[in-house]
């Protein structure tokens, strides 16, 4: 039956489940935002790690993942307090019936002014049921819209990635394919956004409509819009689902503007946002980390005091790390990069066990190498080894010696050497201050 749709008894079927699907929203959406506000804090964090150690696709991933749960969870809650509402107004009906205004007693222009503006209780009613079955339906199409934008941007970047930087294939043919691409899936974005706003504009004159199919047909599978195009179309169809579509997208934006005011107490500094000779970041320092379980901003020593004749030196490890070594050791960069996503129902070893050793050790010598401890003017002999920090993440870790510093403040700095045109040019990309004493 379900599969005849022009079956007047699937329109009855259809027709009874709109009537009862308010039950159905309730529970969805209870479940739903249950689920959210126990997801979004963990999302948030791994997003915040992810963004720590540079891992780019995977930040990527979970910022959007976190947009779309805020997204949903604004919708569903507006949904639950307007359907609240509306369950309210319904019982309210059942015991008092429709507004009386002339058991009201007001003057004659207030009560006219009264039937015109607020008008039939009835009608109150339908309008709520209205706005929370749109509302319903448009928090998981608004999903759709930024798994689109997503996704043409993702096509862009593959094009820069495996064409125009492709040295396999030749030089000119990977430019001028790739540039043609690029310049057709930004203007594509530009018509295809603008085709959104104006709710179908460029469909509906003959000459646009000639020019755009071919867009329109190439980005209908890039954005993934044959999944929910009719629920679009429907929402076009009806003057009230447009309405909603416009008041909407200003809510965000507001909301957007209202979350970014902050209190700013100084004219100079906001926060202690990174380390350096006048500032010091609570996330370079490893107790600190630990107490508020935060995360390492790439470099962190033991403490902000040191009391010991040591202090250790954490490195946290990231792809960038990898990317300068190999451009300082080529012949550690092997043919196929496993680096990012990976099954591991597949397993594929390019070296055997020894040649793996081996390669282990030209790559913590080519660390070595690259990255040197300094405190403030004297450089260190510093022997980075592969660690963990307290939460098991993955780095590199020393040790220096400080019982022959003078007591006080000192800055102690992370060197990495940088091939500059042809030499090779030493600076700092951590400046971590602390405090010597001894005990």
């Amino acid at each position: 039956m379900s599969s005849d749709y022009n079956n007047p008894a699937f329109k009855k079927l259809l027709q009874r489940l709109q009537e009862e699907s308010w039950q159905l929203e309730l529970i969805i959406s209870g479940f739903a935002i249950f689920g959210l506000f126990t997801a979004i804090e963990p999302i948030n964090e791994a997003a915040s790690l992810a963004q720590s150690k540079q891992q780019i696709v995977k930040f990527l991933i979970l910022i959007i993942t976190f947009v779309s749960c805020s997204i949903l969870l604004f919708n569903l809650l507006l949904h639950v307090v307007l359907r609240g509402l509306w369950i309210g107004t319904l019982g309210l009906r059942y015991v008092s019936g429709d507004i009386d205004y002339d058991a009201l007693n007001y003057s004659e222009k207030f009560t006219k002014y009264l039937k015109k503006k607020v008008g039939s209780f009835d009608k109150y009613v339908a309008t709520l049921e209205n706005y929370c079955s749109v509302i319903f339906a448009i928090s998981f199409l608004l999903i759709f819209y930024v798994l689109a934008l997503t996704f043409t941007i993702l096509c862009i970047t593959l094009i820069g990635k495996y064409i125009i930087d492709n040295d396999s294939l030749p030089e000119t043919l990977r430019t001028i394919i790739g540039i043609i691409l690029i310049v057709f899936l930004s203007f594509g974005m530009i018509f295809t956004f603008i085709d959104f706003i104006t709710q179908g504009w460029l469909k509906k004159k003959k000459w646009t409509s000639k020019i755009y199919f071919p867009i329109y047909w190439v980005f209908s599978f890039i954005t993934l819009s044959f999944l929910y195009r009719p629920l679009v179309y429907n929402f076009l169809d009806n003057k009230f689902g447009k309405r909603l579509s416009f008041i909407l997208l200003p809510v965000y934006f507001i909301i957007l503007m209202f979350s970014s005011f902050n209190y700013k107490a100084s004219n100079y500094f906001r926060e202690a946002d990174y380390s350096s000779e006048i500032t010091a970041n609570r996330s370079n320092y490893l107790d600190l980390v630990s107490e508020d379980n935060g995360l390492i901003d790439e470099f962190a020593i033991s403490s902000k005091v040191i009391t010991q004749p040591y202090i250790n030196v954490f490195m946290e490890f990231t792809d960038n790390i990898e990317d300068h070594i190999f451009s300082f050791n080529p012949d550690l960069k092997p043919e196929k990069d496993k680096r990012g996503l990976n099954t591991s129902l597949i397993i594929i070893n390019q070296f055997s066990n020894s040649e793996i050793r081996k390669r282990r050790l030209d790559y913590m010598r080519t660390l070595n190498q690259i990255y040197s401890v300094r405190i403030d003017s004297v450089d260190y002999d510093s022997e980075f080894i592969l660690s963990e920090d307290q939460k098991e993440n993955l780095g590199f870790e020393t040790f220096v010696k400080t019982k022959h510093l003078d007591e006080g403040k000192h800055i102690l700095k992370i060197l990495r050497k940088r091939i500059k045109k042809e030499d090779t040019v030493r600076y700092a990309v951590c400046k971590i201050p602390f405090w010597y004493f001894k005990e």
